[in-house]
């Protein structure tokens, strides 16, 4: 492992590469020469093996980066958004990065940064690249561990930390007079696993809420959602340990329990034949009533669909909807039987059903509707009563039109040792995957799969259990395709059961 090494920090410097074929060997200076070179040039990343309960190895670590790790001048130059590069310099205008935000109780968050070029003195004020917003630097320190020490200025190469920053967040640029750059920001991971956040106690939302999204102010692999088409907070994580760290903060800081339950699937509804239908909605009080009736034809929508044979089309929309999807909207009154100016309030109607589906009260999308026909009264009818009458007459014809839930499908790129990988593959055939291809990539099996959403819950413990820790995977949404018949029944009885408890 040393012959490792000293192989390594030869392969940096010609004189070095010379004096090793020469001697077989480096001394101790060459050597640390050789790995300052490396790690300037990002081609090493010293590992350490310390214990912090024990106070063990803190030592060594403190003695590496004191005696062979590079000065920040000797590093490669930081790389700008643009394309260019920003060498350190204190001769240069001031830019700064911040790299981490934490919240302290009685203080609020403080701001970790490092000055990459210029000087910065207490006082100072920059602005931020992102949001061009100005932030005065009135107090800078020095951390050590949990203690700051107060200084009034900070040099290129520098690390420190400020306080009471309003509207500058980690990844930032700020930068001086004289200066316009963007430090390519942090690459955080991607979240592996989610749950929906509910709080024992509805009074607590708010302190809940604070208490999310202060963690992801200092924690950017942790993200909070608020999902309108599922209706519930989403917590992503990078990990089930993860998640029950955030957990255990949100408690001891707030004293909010919260609880985590399985997200609901952004399921879709569509339809796979035509149907017709009407509803007439009547209503009749004391004073004025309310009168309308609305005749409708819905089809499957696809792009290019030619215009329906036997229908007059006097207009049509074809709208993309908000959650993907498109609704066409066709009016085919002919003869006055409704007046035009209804027509806005006929398809508000139907888009209200859409959003809430008629079977699983998920998202319907890809239909095209056709008012053709229908009635008003010269008094009673207004832009409700057509209204009401299309959501009623869309659900109707959507019931008859052989509806199909769509689930969505995720895309698996799993990593693997080859000896897990029997097991890793027969997990997949119980979650309804596809495994679409294997490949090897370095020392690891790769497997390509694709796999229901509905079946990944807590997938990244599954596989860290299946795989003792040496399996990684990555997930991405690929398409929505229709569920099994069997499945769809379940997920309609489940939905009328949720509104008979409502």
């Amino acid at each position: 492992m040393h012959r490792i090494i000293v192989e390594a920090a030869a392969e940096n410097d010609e004189t070095l590469m010379e004096r090793y074929f020469e001697e077989g060997n480096l001394s101790e200076e060459e050597l640390a020469q050789g790995l300052r070179i490396a790690i300037a040039q990002r081609q090493i990343i010293p590992v350490f093996c310390t214990s912090a309960n024990r106070d063990m190895g803190s030592g060594r670590v403190m003695g590496f980066i004191n005696d062979v790790c590079p000065a920040p001048v000797d590093r490669m130059p930081l790389p700008l958004t643009n394309g260019k590069t920003l060498t350190c310099s204190s001769n240069l205008p001031t830019t700064v990065f911040v790299y981490k935000t934490i919240s302290e109780p009685r203080v609020g968050l403080l701001s970790y940064f490092k000055v990459c070029s210029g000087v910065l003195k207490a006082g100072d004020e920059l602005t931020n690249y992102s949001n061009r917003t100005t932030e005065r630097f009135g107090q800078l320190f020095i951390a050590n561990g949990k203690d700051r020490v107060a200084v009034t200025e900070l040099s290129a190469g520098d690390l420190g930390v400020t306080v009471k920053l309003k509207n500058t967040h980690t990844n930032n640029t700020l930068n001086g007079k004289g200066a316009e750059h963007e430090i390519v920001p942090i690459s955080f991971p991607e979240p592996r696993v989610t749950v929906a956040v509910e709080q024992a106690n509805k009074n607590d939302m708010e302190k809940l809420m604070k208490a999310l999204h202060t963690i992801h102010e200092e924690d950017l692999t942790a993200s909070v959602e608020l999902s309108a088409s599922l209706k519930q907070t989403l917590l992503h994580g990078q990990g089930q340990l993860h998640l029950d760290l955030i957990k255990n903060r949100v408690e001891q800081s707030q004293g909010v329990v919260m609880n985590f339950v399985k997200p609901r699937i952004s399921y879709r509804e569509t339809i796979t034949k035509s149907a017709n239908a009407q509803y007439r909605h009547k209503k009749q009080t004391g004073g004025a009533g309310q009168f309308g009736e609305v005749h409708m034809r819905i089809d499957p929508y696809f792009e290019g669909m030619p215009d329906p044979a036997d229908l007059s089309v006097r207009h049509r929309e074809v709208e993309d909807l908000p959650w993907g999807g498109k609704l066409a909207f066709y009016w085919c009154v002919v003869g006055g039987s409704i007046d035009n100016k209804y027509s806005s309030a006929i398809k508000k109607g139907i888009m209200a059903k859409m959003e809430e589906g008629p079977l699983t009260g998920s998202h319907c999308q890809d239909i095209r509707v056709c008012v053709y026909d229908g009635k008003m009264h010269p008094v009673d009818s207004n832009d409700m009563a057509f209204m009401l009458a299309s959501t009623h007459a869309f659900k109707d014809a959507f019931r008859d039109a052989a509806p199909q839930i769509m689930e969505p499908l995720a895309d698996l790129e799993i990593l693997c040792p080859d000896e897990v990988m029997g097991d890793i593959m027969s997990d997949l055939q119980t979650r309804r995957a596809m495994v679409l291809g294997m490949d090897s990539d370095g020392h690891y099996q790769k497997i390509l799969a694709r796999a229901p959403q509905a079946e990944l819950y807590l997938y990244s413990s599954t596989l860290r259990s299946i795989s003792q820790g040496r399996a990684k995977f990555h997930q991405t949404f690929a398409e929505y395709q229709a569920v099994p018949a069997d499945i769809q029944q379940k997920l309609i009885e489940a939905h009328k059961h949720e509104e008979v408890e409502a």
